[in-house]
């Protein structure tokens, strides 16, 4: 499978907007904490390939109201923490990198339905997008999953955290991504099973973001990793 991908640096309110304009659909509003590995026998970032585990929650579904308000309000319990405008819903994230979601005020704490998965990414296989040959499949024990790489001696490089908003427009998705000490961006994607649909999903993917008022040619091939690495 091949994750054809075109990033562009954005506002996201002002993307939000032309998102509502074109009639797309919200999907959901989700968090993610993405832990990339070194490998022992090369240098990912010499062979341009990516290992990671990613541990995702679901901040809100399709339909439900939008915390698109929320900004990071400070530390509590040694975990960070997030309110809406009206101090209704909070997200916190413990030390221990444990996702809790709290809907209302005064509500109960419940412990949010985290997913995990690994990826394999491959090298980019095109200069005109962002595309890869990708392999995933989750994870139901994450802390076996990390103890098998660290006994093959697969070491934590760095975990980048980010808060996606995922939208669907002509069949493309649209996420509005804010990672933590990177910056504000608009990812399309599309995913095709080999390597002959790359071309027409890229084009899907340019039309796309015309739609939204952004360029093609501002385009990022740098990844999030590496944009945190070199920040």
């Amino acid at each position: 499978m091949y994750e054809v991908e075109i990033k562009v640096p954005a506002a996201l309110e002002t993307v939000r907007e032309r998102l509502v304009d074109a009639g797309a659909t919200r999907r959901d509003v989700i968090r993610q904490r993405d832990v990339y590995y070194d490998a022992p026998h090369r240098t990912f970032a010499e062979t341009d390939e990516a290992l990671r585990i990613r541990h995702e929650t679901v901040l809100a579904a399709e339909g439900e109201g939008s915390d698109e308000d929320e900004q990071w309000e400070g530390d509590e319990g040694g975990g960070r923490w997030k309110v809406d405008d009206d101090g209704g819903d909070r997200w916190e994230v413990d030390d221990d990198g444990a996702d809790r979601w709290e809907r209302g005020e005064g509500g109960e704490v419940n412990t949010a339905d985290t997913s995990t998965a690994i990826t394999y990414k491959g090298p980019l296989v095109e200069a005109a997008s962002k595309t890869r040959e990708e392999f995933e499949t989750g994870v139901s024990d994450p802390e076996a999953a990390a103890g098998i790489l660290d006994g093959l001696g697969f070491e934590p490089a760095a975990t980048v955290e980010k808060r996606r908003e995922r939208w669907t427009l002509d069949g493309a998705t649209v996420t509005l991504d804010s990672v933590t000490d990177v910056g504000e961006f608009i990812e399309v994607e599309l995913t095709v099973v080999d390597a002959a649909g790359i071309e027409d999903a890229r084009d899907r993917a340019i039309a796309a973001l015309d739609r939204l008022g952004l360029d093609a040619d501002d385009q990022l091939r740098t990844s999030y990793l590496e944009l945190l690495l070199a920040a």
